[in-house]
């Protein structure tokens, strides 16, 4: 596909490398090279994860039509996607809630354990497992409620905690995550297949790891919870104190034979739109993969490095792209008490809910703000799974004239970031990206454009 010319649609341009990335990790694109031959006994898929949906269709065209396939694989709402005409469907598909989960969702777990009952050492499972799949698998440790895990979840999430402190906690408040799925399909062989939407690649983190050894413990979990003040029944405070939570570890004869396969990662997505960028004739630059911390002061540090870039040529010479993955975090603040609820558009108090920005829109807000309107620097920032947060957009889309045109109605954007509204400030002004779900999930994507 041939991009838009960078220095008349940058906007178009940004989107296009997005789309480059997303196209890298597509299921149907990535997974056949992937797959184990059939094994003697019967084949059973299991998982689930925001790309469920697109690997269990990918997996059904791919998979030999002669050789037994079945199994239940668990998506958000809304993220099926389209179903090619004449594809034989094998595998059951559920919806769930994300990221709070639901009834749906434990009951397709309970699902889950039970058809992995009985399965013999020439049968084979394989784990087909994404981003979103620690909400979507959702079986809480006994003595746990469904309600105490979705008031944990949201508080987790409001927290400011990382990706790996939420999943070691949901690790040991569980009974399919952190490898026990693997240890209900004993003897059974396992494969896992995983797109992976976490810093660094760690398959235990990935859906929290439901097939595979955590090296996390119920110390380290107690310390989390701790920390962010988040509080738990008493019976299962007491069994975090006792090790009576411990998940299966490194080195457990449960795992033997076992294997883990990475279908997509957030690297070769970048990678994607880097090459996209050199076809247009645009140097790119990848930072990392891996970046980590609060959306905003990311956003502030890659503000800085786009301004020097704009006014020096260091550390790259523009015109380039400089983009960058891995999993940020927003920490929800409370607005202040009596706070106006006024609608759009009238101010800098419009629009004033709490937490309506996800972590690409609060990284473009806190990115805006410290650019002050720096010439001939775009930006794009959006989650790969087309939704960022509990809105209906992947993200945002900076202009030279954004933070301009935001002061000139009156918005201010500390005032915005104050109660976590990047979604309200970037909706008026007409800059929300809005994809619709991408049916794959390799984690938040940043590009800058420095012409």
């Amino acid at each position: 596909m041939t991009a838009p010319d960078p220095s008349t649609h940058p906007r178009a341009f940004l989107e296009h490398l997005y789309q480059a990335a997303v196209r890298r990790a597509l299921p149907l694109h990535t997974l056949g090279p992937c797959l184990p031959a059939p094994p003697r006994g019967r084949t059973l898929v299991l998982g689930g994860g925001k790309a469920g949906g697109a690997m269990a269709q990918a997996l059904e065209a791919l998979w030999p039509r002669e050789a037994p396939l079945s199994g239940l694989m668990v998506t958000r709402y809304h993220h099926v996607p389209p179903r090619p005409e004449g594809l034989p469907r094998r595998i059951e598909l559920v919806e769930a809630a994300h990221p709070v989960p639901d009834a749906a969702g434990l009951a397709a777990a309970q699902r889950m354990l039970a058809l992995a009952q009985g399965l013999g050492p020439d049968d084979l499972v394989l784990c087909l497992i994404s981003g979103g799949g620690s909400a979507l698998l959702t079986l809480p440790a006994e003595g746990l409620s469904l309600e105490d895990k979705q008031r944990i979840n949201r508080q987790l999430l409001a927290s400011g905690a990382n990706i790996h402190e939420m999943n070691c906690v949901r690790k040991h408040l569980s009974r399919i995550k952190g490898g026990r799925l693997a240890a209900a399909c004993a003897p059974a062989r396992v494969v896992t297949l995983a797109i992976s939407d976490v810093p660094g690649d760690d398959v235990s983190v990935i859906a929290s790891g439901p097939t595979v050894p955590d090296a996390t413990t119920c110390a380290e979990a107690l310390d989390i919870l701790r920390r962010y003040g988040i509080e738990v029944p008493p019976l299962l405070l007491r069994q975090l104190e006792q090790g009576g939570l411990e998940t299966p570890k490194p080195g457990s004869l449960l795992f033997h034979g076992h294997e883990v396969r990475l279908v997509a990662t957030p690297q070769q997505s970048l990678e994607a739109a880097a090459q996209a960028a050199r076809a247009a004739g645009i140097e790119a630059h990848i930072l990392s993969d891996e970046i980590e911390g609060e959306s905003r002061e990311v956003g502030k540090v890659h503000a800085a490095l786009a301004r020097a870039v704009a006014a020096r040529g260091q550390p790259f010479r523009k015109p380039c792209v400089i983009l960058s993955g891995g999993e940020t975090t927003v920490t929800v603040r409370k607005p202040p008490e009596g706070a106006p609820d006024a609608r759009p558009g009238r101010g800098e108090d419009s629009d004033a809910h709490p937490g309506r920005g996800g972590r690409a829109g609060e990284f473009c807000l806190g990115l805006a703000q410290a650019l002050q309107g720096q010439p001939r620097v775009w930006a794009l920032a959006a989650d790969t799974d087309g939704i960022d947060g509990i809105e209906d957009n992947a993200g945002a889309f900076v202009a030279p004239d954004t933070l301009q045109r935001a002061l000139a109605r009156g918005m201010k954007p500390g005032a915005y970031l104050d109660r976590n509204d990047a979604y309200g400030w970037f909706s008026a002004l007409g800059d929300l990206v809005v994809t619709g779900p991408t049916y794959t999930n390799v984690n938040d994507f940043r590009a800058l454009l420095v012409l």
